[in-house]
C-alpha cells in the first residue's frame, strides 16, 4: 500500500502518545488541554438538547446545510456582539465540528507546497500538524507574556513573505500569553501594509482571572484600522466554555473565503452534527452561557493561583514561569538550578526527559519542544490546572520536585 506523500511531513501528536502512558493508577495528570467536566452545565445542556428535540426534532436530526444551522449562526453573531465584534450577520461565518476542523479548512483553502506559514513560537500543536500536512513551511515567530513580538513579525513577513499568520492572542495555548491591545494593533497594521492574511483562534478569551476581560479580539479591533477586516479569519469555538463533546465551532471570513472553505467542508463530513449545533443554538438563546463562564472562571482562576504558589513553594528557582491571566496553561522553563538556586552537579534542562522522570513519580506534563514549528526550547513544558482539584495540584508539584532531584 503507497501512502500519500504529504504523510511525510507530519507525525503524530506527542500529547495524544503521552496520554498512553497516563494509565498507571494514581498518577496525578497536568498534561491534559481540556476542561474540567465537573464544570459542564449539565442541566443546561441537557434542556437545551430536549427543547432542540421536542421543538426542532426535524431540523435537528436531519441533514442540513454545510454552512450550519441557521438558529445556531444567530446565536453566534449575538454571542460574539458581547465580545466587542459587531456588524456581522450570520451569513458572514460558517459553523465547523470543532476549531480544529475550522483551522484544517483554514489550511485546506489557503496553504500549498511552497507556501509560507508564520505561527507563534510556541503554538497550538495540532495547528503545526494541520498546516504542515498542505505542504507549508511552518516556521516560528518569537513571543514574550506580552504576546507575538511584533517587530520580528513584520521582520518575517518582510523576508517570508508568508500566505498566512496564525495567531493565539488571548491566553496561548500553550504559552498562555495575552497579546497587549498596542500589538493588537500593529498585527493589524501589518496585514494592510503588507496584504497578509491573519488568522485568529480564540478558543480562550472568555476564560479570563481578571476583573475586566483581554483586550478586544484582532476582529472587534479591525474596525479601528481600516481595511484589516478583510484580511482576518477568525475561528471560534465553544469547547473549552461549554462542551468539547458537542464539536461546535464556527469561521468568519470573507464570503470568497467561506464560499471556498464550505466547499472544501462538503468533501469532509458534508456538515457539522444538526443535533449539536440545535443544542448549542437553545443553550445559548437560554442565557445561561453568562452564568456558566462566571463559575468556571472562578474555578480556574483559584487552581491557576494554587499551581502557581505550589510550583514555586516545591520547585523555587527550578522553574521560571509567567502567571497566566486567563486560559488553562503554564508554560514553564528549566532553569538548570535547584530550589535553592543552587547549581546542580548534572542539571536537567530536557522537558522530554523530566517528563519521562515525572511520569515514574506519578506526575505528568507535556514537555514544549513539540509546540514549536522550528528551533524548540527543549527545556520548556506545559502544564494545564484545568482538570486537577487544588489537592491533586499540590500534591503534583511535591512530586515534580521529586522528579527534578
Amino acid at each position: 500500500m503507497q501512502f500519500s506523500k504529504r504523510l511525510d511531513n507530519v507525525e503524530t501528536s506527542a500529547i495524544r502518545e503521552l496520554f498512553k502512558l497516563l494509565g498507571k493508577p494514581g498518577i496525578i495528570s497536568f498534561a491534559g488541554g481540556f476542561p474540567d467536566s465537573a464544570m459542564f452545565d449539565i442541566e443546561g445542556i441537557k434542556e437545551a438538547s430536549r427543547r432542540a428535540l421536542s421543538e426542532e426534532p426535524g431540523p435537528s436530526l436531519q441533514y442540513g446545510a454545510t454552512e450550519g444551522y441557521n438558529p445556531l449562526r444567530e446565536q453566534l453573531v449575538e454571542f460574539m456582539a458581547t465580545k466587542g465584534i459587531t456588524g456581522l450577520d450570520f451569513n458572514q461565518l460558517i459553523v465547523t465540528t470543532g476549531s480544529q476542523q475550522a483551522l484544517d479548512l483554514v489550511g485546506k483553502t489557503l496553504l500549498e507546497p511552497g507556501d509560507t506559514a508564520l505561527v507563534e513560537a510556541p503554538t497550538f500543536l495540532a495547528t503545526i500538524q494541520c498546516f504542515r500536512l498542505y505542504g507549508p513551511k511552518v516556521l516560528g515567530v518569537p513571543i514574550d507574556a506580552d504576546g507575538v513580538l511584533v517587530d520580528v513579525l513584520e521582520e518575517m513577513i518582510l523576508k517570508h513573505k508568508p500566505k498566512i499568520v496564525y495567531l493565539v492572542p488571548s491566553f496561548g495555548n500553550p504559552s498562555g500569553a495575552l497579546t497587549s491591545v498596542q500589538r493588537r494593533m500593529r498585527i493589524l497594521e501589518l496585514a494592510v501594509k503588507y496584504k497578509t492574511v491573519i488568522v485568529e483562534d480564540d478558543p480562550y478569551s472568555d476564560l479570563y482571572f481578571t476583573p475586566d476581560p483581554p483586550p478586544l479580539s484582532l476582529l472587534a479591533l479591525s474596525d479601528q484600522v481600516p481595511g484589516s477586516r478583510d484580511w482576518i479569519i477568525y475561528c471560534g469555538s465553544m469547547s473549552k466554555v461549554l462542551s468539547p463533546g458537542l464539536r461546535v465551532g464556527w469561521l468568519v471570513g470573507k464570503p470568497d473565503f467561506l464560499s471556498r472553505a464550505t466547499m472544501c467542508k462538503q468533501f469532509g463530513d458534508a456538515h457539522t452534527s444538526t443535533f449539536a449545533q440545535a443544542t448549542a443554538a437553545f443553550y445559548l438563546k437560554s442565557g445561561r452561557m453568562a452564568s456558566t463562564l462566571e463559575n468556571v472562571r472562578s474555578v480556574y482562576a483559584q487552581r491557576a493561583r494554587v499551581m502557581g504558589e505550589s510550583m514555586s513553594q516545591e520547585l523555587g528557582q527550578a522553574l521560571s514561569f509567567d502567571t497566566p491571566l486567563g486560559g488553562l496553561f503554564f508554560w514553564a522553563k528549566l532553569t538548570g538550578l535547584k530550589k535553592d538556586g543552587s547549581q546542580f552537579q548534572n542539571p536537567t534542562l530536557d522537558g522530554n526527559l523530566f517528563a519521562k522522570k515525572a511520569i515514574e513519580h506519578n506526575v505528568a506534563f507535556v514537555p514544549g519542544s513539540p509546540f514549536y514549528a522550528d528551533n524548540p526550547d527543549q527545556s520548556t513544558l506545559r502544564l494545564s490546572f484545568a482538570t486537577a482539584d487544588e489537592a491533586k495540584i499540590k500534591n503534583g508539584m511535591k512530586r515534580l520536585a521529586l522528579a527534578l532531584e
